[in-house]
């Protein structure tokens, strides 16, 4: 079944990946970045089933008239893949306003912007499918990307929510959490200048993991762009969808370390109910 694919940030990674292997199968792809200029060698190869816009997420106005154009152009869309993304790389005082500024305007607002345009298309056509790319950094953590961190943990919140309220239209929602994988990404963080007494601590210890390469990225692009496509093609719709060992093993490690401290609190929560109230389990 040949489908067609909305996808932002397709000028590398896992966007361009996928816009490959899509193309290479005959779906057609409406690819969206910051330099289309990027795509040129894709167009000249795959003519009209590559549809290419310049498009900032961070730009709500411009968001709203590449996707409004897609859909006139294209007439129906199958599959929007919110992958445009932004990194920083660094302790929590190391950062400065303009990058916290840029991580959540493209990571957590730009996401959603690309949500709430695409909704009333997919609501009209009465099906569809969002694919949210977070991280496995969408539900644990790692030194050096709070900030990363506090815009994948804030859009798996806002799709989760989404999900619930897309459901009855027909349009379904996988939030997709990629582990470590050797994409390019990391070469692309912004940093700041180390300040010595974080980098004696836990933030110098991933920075040092990172730099002599005991950090493995133990994942492969090609298998979890593949594992997207397959997604698609089973039909099933998860709310989340692991994508790496890291994820797996972090991920699980992170929640039932949450699920045992959560737990641990439960005298307390009850304790704090109206005494007219009965607490309920």
């Amino acid at each position: 079944m040949t489908r067609t694919w909305f996808i932002t940030g397709t000028s590398s990674g896992f966007g361009r990946l996928l816009t490959e292997q899509l193309l290479d199968r005959g779906d057609r792809v409406a690819a969206t970045l910051r330099t289309p200029e990027a795509l040129d060698g894709l167009r000249a190869e795959h003519g009209d089933r590559l549809w290419v816009a310049r498009m900032d997420v961070t730009d709500t106005g411009e968001v709203q008239r590449v996707v409004d154009r897609a859909f006139a152009d294209l007439g129906s869309i199958d599959v929007v893949v919110n992958n445009a993304g932004f990194g920083v790389f660094s302790a929590v005082e190391e950062a400065t306003d303009e990058q916290i500024r840029a991580v959540v305007d493209t990571n957590l607002l730009g996401s959603i912007h690309v949500v709430r345009a695409v909704l009333p298309h997919l609501r009209a056509q009465g099906h569809g499918r969002i694919l949210q790319v977070s991280t496995a950094g969408g539900q644990t953590t790692y030194p050096n990307f709070s900030y990363y961190h506090a815009s994948k943990w804030g859009i798996e919140g806002f799709c989760e929510t989404v999900a619930q309220e897309i459901a009855p239209f027909g349009i379904g929602l996988t939030i997709l959490q990629p582990g470590a994988t050797p994409t390019g990404f990391g070469g692309a963080l912004a940093s700041g200048p180390v300040m010595p007494e974080y980098d004696d601590g836990p933030a110098g210890d991933v920075r040092r993991s990172l730099a002599d390469g005991s950090f493995v990225l133990v994942n492969s692009p090609e298998k979890i762009t593949g594992a997207m496509i397959d997604l698609i093609d089973s039909g099933e719709v998860p709310l989340r969808l692991p994508l790496g060992s890291d994820t797996y093993h972090h991920v699980r490690r992170s929640l039932v370390a949450r699920l045992e401290e959560h737990d641990a609190g439960r005298e307390v929560a009850l304790s704090v109910v109206r005494d007219d109230l009965v607490p309920s389990e």
